[in-house]
């Protein structure tokens, strides 16, 4: 079976001002997906639905989720992007795409066909920290919230204007949920309202952001199909869906882009903008030169660092760990590192560690599992990473995910666990918890850093090849 995609990128916004209707006379009515060879997606740019990383590689929970459908169907998957939810709705209104997945709450009021729940959302009046939170909605009398047009948390605040005399409702042309965050991060709007997922989002990079009061309401997320959708496609996307709630791959869709988010407090996240702006610039070139040995994202690399040492290039720990990556002598010998106290050998060395680690993982680990299960080895060791794995085998849990391998690390450090490994106990909550905040910090650098392409791959011996993988507690 081969899966296409084609990503057509911001093909309808090229050309066209803020806020201004993309043309749409290139979307001819689309035919059966069969007949039309592809299956035709109206989305937008969105951190919850559909991302580009930066790379030439387009991410994402509806993303991810569609390529899926796509090998289910055996049929190209072609993206076309608008510049926010209402315009995708419309061109599936109008019969020019198939179906829409712009991470979108569920509103019966819309001309539309939704399939059955994706996840569940609730809504919020978001402002800035200053603002004191509403008992109750009164408190909106004089205020502003802007809102997209047409959405759940729209309708309810209709009402709601109905009984708070002075509040005022405001829909932006270009009511994209991250711009309106953005813009009341940056002092520009009064409140906004989205739902709890984007105001998380939107979050990690904006701490001045706070949750002032709680809309009664709550919706899920769909995909949008014509109005007259039965049978035929509807039908077969109905059984895709309950396949995935069946095999879990809903569940750890989720998980992998919203079951990390929100671990960080907002004094953790202002202080990581203020080092990535204070400190990162020194130590980039280092980073990238180290993905061109490894082949792991200079970003991730960087989320790494930061966890273990906030980019402080004289840290030492309790243990004897030193270093921008917190290496033992031993480790630091084994992986040629002469001075761990060097950012630049430091951070080449635990580079190549984390390369050797995820490398060691068994093949059916996929990304990006493997690398958050590398992370927690990196500070657990492989051996006790081993142990967990087989423990989670052993109670029927599936070792290969992410998802299943969090919930089984904590136990280590029990004693009915921690006697079946042969490297004895070990404090796994504690690398589930870093593995956790590196997949923050990591996100956050995606939204903030360019990716970066080395120009030449170096020659010679390629790091992370070795036949012991040594561990930063080994002693």
């Amino acid at each position: 079976m081969r899966t296409f995609l084609i990503i057509v990128a911001t093909l309808f916004v090229v050309g066209c001002e803020p806020g201004a209707t993309p043309k749409l006379a290139d979307l001819h009515q689309v035919a059966d997906y069969r007949s039309a060879g592809e299956l035709r997606v109206a989305t937008r740019i969105d951190p919850a639905s559909y991302r580009n990383n930066g790379d030439g590689k387009a991410s994402g929970f509806d993303h991810d989720l569609l390529q899926k459908l796509g090998e289910h169907l055996d049929i190209p998957v072609r993206f076309i992007l608008f510049p926010d939810a209402t315009r995708a709705l419309e061109a599936v209104i109008r019969g020019q795409v198939h179906l829409a997945a712009a991470g979108v709450g569920r509103n019966d009021r819309l001309p539309l066909t939704w399939t059955s729940p994706l996840r569940e959302i609730d809504y919020v009046v978001v402002g800035r920290a200053e603002n004191p939170e509403f008992i109750d909605e009164k408190a909106l009398a004089g205020r502003t919230v802007s809102v997209r047009h047409g959405s759940l948390a729209a309708d309810y605040l209709n009402q709601v204007r109905k009984r708070v005399p002075g509040m005022n409702l405001h829909f932006p042309a270009n009511a994209a949920d991250t711009r309106l965050l953005d813009e009341l991060a940056a002092g520009h709007l009064d409140l906004v309202a989205t739902d709890r997922v984007h105001f998380a989002l939107a979050a990690q990079t904006s701490p001045n952001l706070a949750v002032v009061f709680d809309l009664p309401v709550g919706s899920t997320v769909g995909w949008a199909l014509p109005p007259d959708a039965k049978g035929g496609l509807a039908t077969e996307i109905e059984d895709f869906l309950a396949g995935t709630r069946t095999n879990d791959t809903l569940a750890r869709l989720s998980d992998r882009y919203f079951g990390h988010i929100r671990r960080l407090d907002d004094s953790a996240v202002t202080a990581f903008l203020a080092r990535i702006q204070a400190r990162l610039p020194h130590y980039r070139p280092h980073f990238q030169e180290a993905q061109a040995r490894t082949g792991v994202d200079w970003r991730f690399l960087a989320a790494l660092a930061y966890q273990e040492s906030h980019w402080d290039p004289l840290a030492t720990s309790w243990s004897g760990v030193r270093g921008m990556m917190m290496l033992t002598s031993e480790t630091a010998d084994r992986l040629g590192v002469r001075d761990r106290l060097d950012p630049r050998e430091s951070i080449l060395g635990g580079a190549r560690y984390f390369a050797m680690l995820r490398e060691q993982l068994p093949d059916d680990v996929p990304e990006p599992d493997r690398s958050w299960m590398a992370a927690a080895a990196y500070n657990l060791g492989m051996g006790h990473m081993n142990g967990a794995r087989t423990i989670a085998q052993r109670m029927g849990k599936n070792n290969a995910s992410w998802l299943d391998m969090k919930a089984v690390l904590p136990l280590m450090s029990k004693p009915e666990y921690a006697s079946r490994l042969k490297a004895g106990a070990a404090r796994g909550g504690e690398a589930v918890i870093m593995a956790e905040n590196i997949r923050n910090y990591h996100d956050i650098l995606l939204r903030l850093e360019h990716a970066y392409i080395p120009p030449l791959q170096p020659t010679g011996l390629k790091l992370g090849a070795t036949a012991k993988t040594p561990h930063p507690s080994d002693g």
